[in-house]
């Protein structure tokens, strides 16, 4: 059983005390991926949205947090967000999102829109396509992994991921495309959304945020271009869109090792009205508005999702 409307009404108030819950999502997989088990499916982000819709009062981010601003936002509210531009969003997500009258805000990296796919796309496709072998990836600065089974390719995506994380920008882009070239896959994919689905999310009543262009850690790139980066994906989205973009996801938007204090002053010049970091936390009447913090309870059953969400609000973390 889930709690009661009532009692995330008690745990979250409104108003001089309020407090807006932001879920944060990447992909929502048609069927169950053994290679990307943290990925929630079809079925188990129906019933997230189900919980989320009965419980909570759920608005596009910037009417949130301009609500939130003003102490004049409701009891239990509450956003859904995505980051990157899966295609899955717009296929699989948000027929989910229609069916239980919800709504939601994906941000969008636009130099992956229309056949592109992010680095880490590709090292996860690159350990799909190889053979059950042992692959030597030392002359990109990486390990020697055995692939011979589940585990071995999930420790392979693991590690291999986390250390290209923080090379530098270009070279991280690099070194994992020379990868998929050797494991045989495609170039050109079908992973992220195509500008024509962004427009159709934004016509089925869902908010479109930016999420910079290509996806860099705002720390690993100078000062210049992390600015261009922000203003960029933005103008982009907005000739995509036709309209005003205002809402920002920091890439891996850690606030404390990936953004710093001049990066949420770009975004602010860039004229975003709010941003979205990964600190998990729920936002207050005090938080900044670009540095609102988003939080998943990544349980895999209902009850156990329910009850960390509201041991979160009760936290207040």
């Amino acid at each position: 059983m889930f709690p009661s409307w009532t009692a995330f009404r008690l745990l979250s108030p409104g108003g001089d005390r309020g407090k807006l819950f932001v879920f944060i999502f990447h992909r929502v997989l048609a069927e169950p991926d053994p290679l990307l088990p943290q990925e929630p499916d079809a079925a188990a982000f129906d019933w997230m949205v189900r919980f989320i819709s009965r419980n909570f009062r759920v608005m596009p981010l910037g009417q949130a947090v301009n609500l939130l601003k003003a102490r004049r936002l409701p009891s239990a509210s509450a956003c859904i967000t995505f980051d990157d531009g899966y295609q899955d969003n717009f296929s699989v997500a948000l027929p989910i999102l229609k069916r239980h009258g919800s709504v939601a805000t994906f941000f969008i990296a636009t130099g992956y829109l229309d056949g592109g796919r992010m680095w880490n796309d590709s090292l996860v496709e690159s350990v799909r396509a190889l053979p059950d072998q042992m692959v030597d990836w030392s002359e990109f600065g990486l390990d020697r992994h055995d692939l011979t089974s589940l585990r071995g390719r999930l420790n392979c995506m693991r590690s291999a991921l986390e250390r290209l994380k923080y090379f530098p920008h270009h070279q991280r882009e690099a070194v994992a495309k020379e990868i998929a070239r050797q494991s045989g896959v495609a170039e050109i994919s079908a992973l992220m959304m195509r500008s024509d689905e962004v427009r159709a999310l934004r016509a089925a009543g869902m908010e479109i945020g930016a999420h910079t262009h290509s996806h860099p850690i705002l720390t690993a790139v100078d000062d210049q271009q992390a600015y261009a980066e922000i203003a960029y994906g933005k103008a982009r989205l907005e000739k995509i869109l036709g309209e005003t973009v205002d809402v920002f996801a920091y890439p891996n938007g850690n606030p404390k090792r990936d953004l710093a204090p001049c990066h949420v002053e770009m975004v602010k010049a860039a004229g975003f009205r709010a941003a979205v970091t990964t600190e998990q936390a729920i936002g207050g009447v005090d938080t900044d508005s670009l540095l609102m913090p988003r939080f998943t309870p990544w349980d895999r059953t209902p009850t156990r999702f329910a009850a960390r969400c509201a041991l979160t609000l009760l936290r207040g973390q």
